[in-house]
């Protein structure tokens, strides 16, 4: 065990389950000392992040979290002041899109469909740091989740792929409002991993196989990776760094067609 992150409170939203990019998250976090406090949306997700939460053997704030909701998310930050005080981090790890809006032609996307990933993918984000900011008295680190698919046109993405473009301008802009308070704001874009909101994307088998014959280190990779990466940006190693996409995808976002 590290202590990078001795005594520092970190936020993570958006652990569905074991197999979760924030769940490899929270773990990286837990072994370099962090509290972690996690946030849930309804109490079917809320038995899943308590059991794995209680796993990390440390007891963790667990708080309800609809971030489609101003109220909600206003709510759930003033339990995390009330019982926390203080947060040097957040972690948000929370997209969504219908399933048929992932499939055939990106023109045929509804509206419905479009607001819906802009709303849950790309808002949040803006939701969320607005409701941390006051938290954040000590300065800080917001991370969140974006893939290649927001760089360019990936089959099977569609208007995923546009929130993520939206999610990684919003990095920017977020980074630039909040660099004053010594609050920065980075993403890290990672290749494909077999997790809940995966299952959602068609022919899926086939992006991780194409991944291990084209990526530079011919291989996937890990949540463990994608943590240990959030790790860094958590941590006062990355004190330099703000605005910042990083690839964590064995190298396949360098290579060409």
């Amino acid at each position: 065990m590290n202590t990078l992150l001795e005594g520092k409170n970190i936020v993570i939203m958006g652990v569905a389950n074991h197999r979760s990019i924030a769940w490899g998250i929270a773990q990286s976090l837990h072994k370099a000392g962090a509290n972690l406090i996690f946030t849930y949306q309804g109490e079917r997700l809320r038995e899943n992040v308590a059991e794995l939460s209680a796993k990390l053997g440390k007891e963790s704030l667990l708080v309800n979290c609809d971030v489609t909701r101003d109220e909600d998310v206003e709510a759930a930050f003033a339990v995390i002041r009330e019982q926390v005080g203080v947060i040097h981090g957040l972690a948000h790890c929370i997209a969504f899109a219908k399933t048929e809006e992932l499939e055939g032609d990106y023109v045929n996307t509804s509206r419905d469909g479009y607001a819906l990933a802009q709303d849950i993918s790309a808002y949040s984000l803006v939701a969320v740091a607005r409701a941390a900011r006051p938290l954040m008295t000590e300065g800080g680190s917001i991370v969140t989740m974006t893939y290649l698919g927001g760089e360019r046109a990936v089959p099977n993405y569609n208007v995923m792929g546009v929130a993520k473009a939206a999610l990684d301008a919003s990095v920017r802009y977020l980074a630039n409002d909040l660099g004053k308070e010594n609050i920065r704001v980075n993403a890290i874009s990672a290749g494909p991993i077999r997790t809940l909101a995966a299952k959602g994307i068609r022919n899926f088998n086939s992006v991780l196989k194409e991944i291990e014959e084209k990526a530079p280190l011919r291989r996937t990779i890990d949540q463990s990776e994608v943590g240990d990466t959030a790790l860094f940006l958590f941590s006062s190693l990355s004190r330099g760094i703000t605005g910042e996409i990083l690839h964590v995808d064995a190298g396949y976002s360098i290579m060409g067609g």
